[in-house]
């Protein structure tokens, strides 16, 4: 009765999608709440994941000569203001400090929603010859904003998050660092989290505030949602010229930098959950599993058991691996390691080690698997590989059965009425037809991606010659 309570404890998601994702960051400890409202306490089992994911984006930034550094919290509200657009984007969302201390500011500051403005600041005073660029500099940190509605990973009033800020001599090189970072962001999505991802532009509707081009990676979760999993902007030179960035090039000319900007949050967490988890839990893709490998002890309390099971946790010391020898029933700890979507699961009970084997159980198909103890390094890692890239290609086949194409507006709805996932539909280029789409039906422009179709001759909402092949969805 135990073990099968603790899976009860989970909604399923063909019932309550959004409570099977509370359910699922809550039982598998990733998360939780405080009394600090719309702000989380990310716990051990969430916070590894963060680490995993954080330490090896990091080390794909630092191939592609990113350095890393570190600039205040707190932004003066003079320096906010410098940029129109900018400032308008972000100040519904802004949380403000007035005082220090007992002491009224003589000028309020804000806690950072994003820190292009503080970036500009530094910039302006590091640069001043061609020979200082480019600068391509990233932070990972927190950032602050006063969301209305909050939910796990997602949407939280403080984040975590790296921002890479870079600056260059030319507008042709910041298209070209714009375009590669979007390129790691993609890469990473789906070789590290097994996540497949659209790449391609934001229309002007949804681009970031004060940028020139916005790109983005857009995922397709289990329920038929997009989620805007990565951006990277090219903000050209209007922040330079907003903030006085200039630098002498080779024939002794004054000129504008031209910026960029970049970002992914703690919400590829929560892309990692809604991609991937079933009504057992989580099911996390090895690579940013913090336990790769758990060993289960049948019969412990038998001679040689436990023994055995830390020997073979010696034998897998390249992976990351645990042995659950608490004293709690085998079906329980096998609920529970589902829960937690570990990939690998070794059993190993006194009839498998007289028979010289284990059994291996997979987290993402719940095959078995008899494996002979010699054979044990080479069969978990050959398996840690297989799930890697059978989950990449399991989310692609769903995401590719929930995308559909609609040549007109009566498609169109039909669609939305009926299903969910991503519709590709030809677009004239107007906001007019995207305010249309939103209004009437709850649906965003995702991104135009950048392999484009020739759909239909006009646009899906007003019949006038279309421009653009876009991806539209209901978004989290």
């Amino acid at each position: 009765m135990a073990d099968k309570k603790l899976v009860e404890a989970i909604t399923s998601m063909e019932e309550d999608f959004a409570q099977w994702y509370t359910d699922v960051v809550k039982k598998a400890e990733l998360l939780d709440y405080t009394s600090v409202k719309g702000c989380m306490v990310f716990k051990p089992a969430g916070y590894a994941i963060w680490e995993l994911i954080q330490s090896q984006m990091d080390a794909e930034f630092k191939k592609t000569g990113v350095e890393n550094v570190y600039l205040p919290m707190f932004i003066p509200e003079s320096l906010l203001q410098k940029e129109k657009d900018h400032v308008e984007g972000f100040a519904p969302e802004v949380a403000w400090v007035t005082h220090g201390g007992l002491n009224p500011l003589q000028e309020r500051m804000c806690v950072r929603p994003t820190s292009e403005t503080l970036f500009c600041d530094f910039y302006k005073n590091e640069i001043q010859s061609y020979r200082d660029l480019p600068k391509v500099y990233n932070q990972w940190c927190s950032v602050v904003r006063w969301e209305k509605e909050t939910r796990p990973f997602l949407r939280s009033r403080e984040f975590l998050w790296q921002e890479g800020h870079t600056a260059h001599a030319t507008a042709e090189d910041a298209e070209a660092r714009t375009i590669q970072m979007l390129n790691v962001y993609a890469d990473f999505c789906e070789n590290v989290l097994a996540i497949p991802v659209v790449k391609g532009r934001k229309t002007d509707k949804e681009k970031f505030a004060g940028a020139e081009a916005t790109y983005t990676i857009e995922s397709l979760m289990h329920d038929g949602k997009a989620l805007q999993s990565g951006t990277s902007h090219n903000f050209g030179d209007g922040f330079a010229k907003a903030f006085g960035i200039q630098y002498t090039d080779k024939e002794n000319k004054l000129q504008y930098v031209h910026q960029t900007s970049w970002g992914t949050t703690t919400r590829l967490i929560g892309a990692i959950i809604m991609v991937h988890g079933d009504n057992s839990g989580l099911v996390l893709p090895p690579k940013v599993a913090p336990t790769q490998v758990i060993i289960i002890p049948i019969q412990q309390h038998k001679e040689g058991v436990l023994d055995k099971a830390f020997a073979l946790k010696e034998r897998l010391s390249n992976f990351r691996v645990k042995v659950d020898d608490s004293d709690k029933s085998p079906g329980w700890k096998f609920s529970e390691c589902e829960m937690r979507g570990i990939p690998v699961r070794v059993e190993i009970g006194p009839k498998d080690i007289e028979a010289g084997k284990c059994v291996l159980v997979r987290r993402d198909t719940r095959e078995k698997i008899e494996c002979k103890l010699e054979d044990l390094e080479t069969e978990v890692a050959a398996l840690l590989d297989k799930i890697q890239v059978e989950m990449l290609e399991r989310a692609r086949a769903h995401r590719d059965a929930h995308t559909y194409v609609a040549k007109n507006m009566e498609q169109f709805e039909e669609i939305f009425a009926t299903k969910s996932g991503f519709v590709k539909a030809m677009w004239c280029g107007e906001q007019a037809c995207e305010d249309t789409i939103k209004e009437k039906l709850a649906v965003t422009s995702r991104c135009m991606p950048f392999e484009q179709e020739d759909i239909a001759p006009t646009c899906v909402c007003c019949g006038k010659p279309a421009k653009k092949m876009v991806y539209w969805g209901r978004a989290y």
